[in-house]
């Protein structure tokens, strides 16, 4: 009875070790096939300047700042996409204003009551009382007004997942299609003229497929555009 138990216990142990290394292959399997649609984004980034190059460069001691609407709504940029542009410029070696130093700086202009629509409406707000005078002091040179946002503009297939004892595990496939649309308007603040426009759309789509494990490979949209609109927006700001 001792060895057939023995027995039995050793073909457990076996089904198991089979079970395991069966979940491995197939695992493996999974990313090699759908490793190559990582990363699968496509970007367009387009310059437009409205300035001759160098006609105002940075001084030392000037800095720019990057704003998008503060009111919520259609078209507004991401707190997260102002982010990534300010520390992309600030890797490029450009003095960057936080937006919210700015706007504790210039209350109350830019809270969501008053801010401005649309980057049109900036010399209105140069003209209110004292705004030209703080934007002076806080040494802005350049205002960079970003308009757009990320979205998911379609998606497919179905995804599920259970849980019982000793066992947990999704089946199925999804996939999103997204797309980034930023535009970003350089403002020379001491001129109070356009210096130039860059804008982007990245498109990408993001697919997770599950076997026992979901393996999420995502669309960086948002990303590619971020990493276009800063190169080029450094390019219209630098001198030369």
């Amino acid at each position: 009875m001792g060895a057939a138990q023995q027995r039995r216990g050793g073909g457990g142990r076996l089904i198991m070790r089979i079970a395991t290394g069966m979940r491995a292959v197939v695992l493996a399997v999974v990313l090699a096939g759908v490793a190559w649609l990582a990363g699968c984004v496509s970007a367009k980034v387009e310059q437009f300047r409205s300035a001759p190059r160098g006609a105002a460069p940075l001084v030392t001691g000037d800095t720019v700042v990057i704003l998008n609407r503060r009111q919520h709504g259609h078209r507004q940029a991401e707190d997260s996409f102002n982010r990534c542009l300010e520390n992309k410029l600030a890797s490029q070696q450009l003095p960057v204003t936080p937006q919210a130093d700015l706007v504790d700086a210039l209350f109350p202009w830019l809270e969501p009551r008053t801010a401005p629509l649309s980057a049109r409406a900036l010399p209105k707000l140069l003209d209110q009382p004292g705004v030209a005078d703080r934007i002076r002091a806080a040494r802005v040179r350049y205002m960079i007004w970003i308009d757009g946002e990320s979205e998911t503009v379609d998606s497919s297939g179905s995804l599920s997942c259970a849980a019982a004892p000793g066992f947990a595990g999704c089946i199925g496939f999804g996939m999103w299609d997204k797309a980034s649309d930023y535009e970003a308007e350089v403002w020379d603040l001491q001129s109070r003229q356009l210096v130039g426009k860059v804008s982007a759309r990245a498109t990408g789509t993001t697919y997770i497929p599950a076997l026992i494990i979901p393996i999420p490979l995502i669309a960086r949209t948002e990303a590619a555009a971020c990493n276009g609109v800063a190169e080029q927006l450094a390019d219209l700001i630098r001198p030369g």
